[in-house]
Parts: structure tokens; sequence; C-alpha cells
């Protein structure tokens, strides 16, 4: 079972919503270093495995790095190396969202959710 899916728009081909690369690239180390170390994708975790995917372009051209988050479809700003790791623990195990770095929220479907 997924229980996350995050997706990082860290180093994008065309930088335009996050100018600086070296800081999309710092971004995506830790959240991968961070995923592992907190046991995210272990297949025996009760709540289901995160996924996570380096997205080249998730069409919103400010405010990088940008992630994802599915199912929910909240859409953070600004992720930087040091707000990887509040997310994690307080949104995508604790359920509750960093309203402050909030950029935007889509409506998901979540059918494609394994049972």
């Amino acid at each position: 079972m997924i229980s996350h899916h995050l997706l990082l728009c860290a180093t994008p081909s065309k930088a335009l919503c996050c100018p600086d690369p070296a800081i999309g690239a710092a971004s995506w180390d830790a959240l991968k270093r961070l995923v592992r170390e907190l046991g995210l994708e272990d297949p025996a975790r009760p709540e289901g495995i995160v996924l996570r995917t380096k997205a080249d372009c998730l069409r919103l051209c400010a405010g990088g790095p940008i992630l994802l988050i599915w199912p929910e479809g909240t859409v953070y700003g600004g992720v930087s190396p040091e707000r990887i790791e509040p997310i994690l623990r307080e949104h995508v195990i604790g359920g509750q969202p960093l309203e402050e770095w909030i950029l935007k929220r889509y409506q998901m479907s979540n059918s494609l959710k394994q049972n």
C-alpha cells in the first residue's frame, strides 16, 4: 500500500520556479535521506510506504523548490532542505499540513491508491 507520493520539482531543466539549482539539489538529497532515515520506505510500515519522485516541472513557476503531496494535493513552496523534515514529520507522518508554507491545494482523485 502507498500512503503518500512526494513529487519534488527540485532541478528543473528550465529553472523558472527555483533559479538556484544548488538549493533544489540539496532539497532532493534531504528528501531522499529523510524518507529513508524515518523508515517511510519500509514495506512493513502499517500506514503504507512513501514514494518520492524528482519532477522536472509541476507547472508552478515561482516559489520553488515545489513539493506536491499526493493524494492530498497539497503543494508546498520554498521547500529548502531545512523544510523537508518538518513537512515529513508534521504533514506526512502526523497528518497536520504546515499552512504557512502551502502555495496551493489541488483536488486529486485517489482512485489509484492501492487497497
